[in-house]
């Protein structure tokens, strides 16, 4: 499901966009997770990577959306952001905080729809490069990179991450079967690691970024050595 904030401290300019959000679905046979914010603060407030796309209005009152798009840039990479504003000149400004585009009001359903067309092509040329995950009832996207090792305990998924570790509910044998054609490797039987974090190996240990050293059992020591040859273009032995 793709989920998309809309903000904008006007009612009657949510409910357009949320009326085109709900048409497009319809149209295209797409689902949307939708949630409205009122003013940048109540975005921003707590703000955690959850959204994959966010229309966001230029003149609030509070925290307009300059300022609401640097504070997410700061935690959220990703995230496709879009300008809504009334003023063209305005729109050049986004591209300090990397917008995808802008939208002038009253915004007309067909321009709507093709820049909604356009980011969801960009979704889908980014989705190898994240994640989503269920942690504490929340949905979270994480990028791939960020993802160091994932160990299995009983039945949790610990992702240990270069800002810290997220949990969630999961076996390690479904999550290598989504992330082993991304790059990753099972080295053992719970652990699942990401290779492009291997700075190398040695006495049945690999060691990672961040000075990590983790087992690698015995019977996956040669497939261990040849993925992560294979994974940086060598030609294994």
């Amino acid at each position: 499901m793709i989920t998309i904030g809309v903000v904008d401290d006007q009612r009657e300019s949510r409910h357009l966009l949320m009326s085109y959000l709900a048409r497009y679905e319809f149209e295209h046979g797409v689902q949307f997770k939708v949630e409205e914010f009122a003013d940048g603060s109540e975005l921003t407030a707590a703000y955690r990577p959850r959204f994959d796309i966010i229309f966001l209005d230029v003149q609030m009152d509070n925290l307009d959306g300059f300022a609401t798009a640097r504070l997410i840039r700061e935690v959220d990479p990703g995230v496709i952001l879009i300008f809504v504003t009334n003023m063209a000149q305005f729109a050049i400004k986004g591209y300090e905080v990397d917008a995808l585009s802008y939208l002038l009001k009253p915004v007309p359903w067909f321009a709507f729809s093709q820049e909604l067309k356009r980011s969801l092509e960009r979704l889908d040329k980014a989705r190898d490069d994240h994640i989503l995950l269920t942690v504490g009832g929340e949905m979270l996207r994480v990028d791939l990179a960020d993802v160091v090792y994932i160990e299995s305990i009983k039945h949790r998924l610990v992702f240990h991450t270069r800002e810290g570790k997220l949990s969630m509910l999961g076996t390690l044998k479904e999550m290598a079967a989504q992330l082993e054609p991304r790059g990753f490797y099972r080295s053992n039987s719970f652990l699942l690691v990401n290779l492009r974090h291997v700075e190398g190996f040695s006495g049945g240990e690999s060691r990672h970024t961040g000075g990590i050293s983790l087992p690698v059992s015995r019977a996956r020591k040669k497939p261990f050595l040849e993925a992560l040859t294979d994974y940086f273009g060598g030609n294994p032995a």
